[in-house]
């Protein structure tokens, strides 16, 4: 007999008994297809690509214990409990019981995600490392409309845009904003929390279209996880945490010691001014803390004096210190102490950021994207105001040093300010200077706007644009580049280092005495390369045919051996010893350097034909 031998119906082993296709599982589960779906989503369960796929490629596998942690799982338990008193309010409704199937939906039961949120992300640092789609979506469904037939209800819409508000609001507040990029698809932004980068893409305020071909139950699924549909407290050994983006929202608030949900000043609720209202929130909450504290210091201070002794300074901090600690929290003082050092030592990254649009002050006109400059100035340190209703200070402000308008003509122009195209404030941010705005002026044709996430050296190609704005970063910071045309190569030679002004003649001196004993050695080496090959040469010849060696030698004395033709040698052998998987991935490789070296072939050519045309057109 086989040593592998199984009789049939025996316990399967491999990947039969690891892995499961969708449709055993949803018969082994005992659920719709629908509900498995959503299962998988809450629960964070993928498809799995087994080796070998025992029932075929057109089949989608799942692993084992996927399906035995969600056969387990409380909530496939609620969602039956669910599904048979909706049976019940059915058959009322058959029956043409009123009365019973009204008292049916009003104690029809829920569930809630409070658990599967404490599973997945244990953490804090593990809810922010997912945030990327959960941001991205929230603000999707923000700017979507209110469709009943995709069940897409008006409070959910409301909903996902005062998560996303709020998140602005922080990110705006604690200047974590990184980088901007507009596109076709809407507004990349890039913020870094506790050492996470988070980029989410926002849609452009235009009117969205539904179209037909998109499963909306799967999103909105997504959403129900993602979306704050519970309001809990985290409160020091109470652990009741909400979905996704509200639990984020929470603890990111409560950071700052600001209190979560913010209250809102309903005038400008109404004038769908949230990001204002929201720093307002922010502002009222800091001098409300602020007079709080002087006020306490005061009273202090005067009580002192009354009794007769006088305390120094840092008794009468910690007396403040004592006073704002929980009664019910142990060793609370080293805990806020601990706080109050990192709220006030930023890093430079962040104290850059918030001193970039330090002394500017910004007008909105009607036309530009209001709510995306409203988030990205004041993250920058800008103070703004738009033209409106509920505006901080109004179009006449003196104090106005730029307008942001896209229009050609205006009705009144002030001497004392610049007007700009909105694309001036990216591109400033995504330089960390302030540009020159002479590039952006209403009327002209604004430079490229490029693309922070891109690394040009690791592409290839470096755009004349970008070469303007290192050159204008390293002015702003004092460094020395090279001219442009010029390369390092260049800069390395003593005689245009004199020239530039960058080493004084004594250094140029001694460097072109260290280039010229380099330039020596180099040709005694190559020299002693020549009569190696010399000698190899004679030895290997025949006694018969000496003049064509001597011939052959007096033609290598003057060819040095080819270097590249070695290298490709070298290459070709590597490639053979290699197995036949990883000449795959090598060869994919070398397909993807051409791919890459094309587009920037490609690049270069395009450059150069709008330059014959700008110099034929001229």
């Amino acid at each position: 007999m086989p040593k592998h031998y199984r009789p049939a119906g025996k316990k399967k082993e491999g990947n039969a008994a690891r892995y499961i296709t969708r449709s055993q599982a949803v018969k082994y589960l005992q659920v719709s297809l629908s509900l498995f779906r959503k299962l998988c989503i809450l629960k964070g369960i993928f498809p799995r690509e087994p080796k070998k796929k025992v029932k075929g490629n057109h089949h989608t596998y799942y692993h084992t214990k996927d399906i035995l942690f969600l056969k387990h799982e409380p909530l496939l338990e609620k969602f039956r409990e669910m599904r048979a008193y909706e049976k019940k309010i059915k058959k009322a409704v058959s029956k043409k019981n009123r009365d019973l199937a009204e008292r049916l939906l009003t104690r029809k039961p829920s569930y809630t995600l409070d658990m599967l949120i404490r599973e997945r992300y244990p953490k804090f640092i593990d809810a922010v490392r997912d945030l990327d789609d959960c941001l991205s979506m929230v603000h999707l469904f923000a700017a979507l409309p209110a469709v009943e037939r995709e069940k897409i209800p008006v409070n959910r819409v409301h909903n996902c845009r005062r998560l996303g508000h709020e998140w602005q609001a922080y990110i705006a507040r604690t200047h974590k904003l990184r980088k901007t990029f507009i596109s076709v698809k809407g507004i990349y932004y890039q913020a870094e929390l506790d050492g996470q980068k988070i980029t989410w893409l926002t849609p452009h305020a235009l009117q969205q279209v539904l179209p037909d071909d998109v499963d909306y139950n799967i999103m909105l699924t997504f959403l129900e996880f993602y979306e704050a549909s519970n309001i809990c407290i985290y409160h020091y050994f109470e652990f009741v945490f909400v979905t996704l983006q509200a639990f984020v929202n929470f603890k990111l608030y409560h950071s700052i010691n600001v209190k979560y949900p913010p209250i809102l000043d309903p005038r400008l609720e109404a004038l769908a001014a949230d990001l204002y209202a929201l720093s307002r929130y922010f502002d009222n909450r800091a001098s409300m803390t602020e007079s709080a504290t002087t006020s306490f210091s005061e009273s202090d201070v005067s009580k002192d004096q009354g009794k007769g002794p006088n305390y120094d300074e840092s008794e009468l901090r910690l007396a403040q210190l004592q006073q704002q600690l929980p009664s019910n929290e142990p060793g609370a003082l080293m805990h806020l102490v601990q706080n109050a050092a990192e709220t006030d030592e930023d890093d430079s990254e962040t104290r850059e950021c918030k001193t970039l649009f330090k002394d500017v002050k910004f007008f909105l006109s009607r036309e530009v994207p209001r709510e995306s400059l409203l988030f990205v100035i004041p993250a920058f340190g800008g103070s703004v105001s738009w033209d409106g209703e509920g505006a901080p200070f109004k179009e006449t402000d003196q104090n106005i040093t730029h307008q942001i308008v896209d229009r050609p003509t205006q009705g009144h122009k002030f001497l004392s300010r610049e007007y700009v195209q909105p694309q001036w404030i990216y591109d400033c941010v995504n330089a960390r200077i302030l540009l020159p705005v002479e590039e952006y002026i209403v009327g002209r044709i604004p430079p490229p706007h490029l693309s922070p996430f891109v690394d040009n050296e690791a592409e290839g190609y470096v755009p004349e644009y970008a070469e303007t704005i290192k050159r204008l970063q390293a002015a702003a910071r004092n460094e020395v580049l090279p001219m442009p045309g010029v390369g390092k190569e260049d800069l390395d030679d003593p005689q245009n280092l004199l020239v530039e002004g960058v080493i004084d003649r004594a250094e140029a001196i001694e460097a072109a005495t260290k280039k010229r004993k380099m330039s020596v050695l180099q040709k005694q080496y190559h020299d002693e390369l020549k009569k190696e090959l010399r000698s190899t040469q004679i030895s290997t010849a025949s006694d018969g045919n000496k003049e064509s060696v001597s011939e052959h030698i007096d033609a290598g004395e003057d060819s040095l051996p080819d270097l590249s033709q070695i290298s490709k040698d070298a290459d070709s052998m590597s490639k053979i010893v290699m197995p036949r998987k990883k000449q795959k991935l090598l060869k994919a490789m070398e397909i993807g350097k051409e791919r890459k070296q094309a587009s920037v072939d490609r690049l270069k050519e395009r450059k150069r034909k709008i330059e014959e045309g700008k110099k034929s057109g001229k």
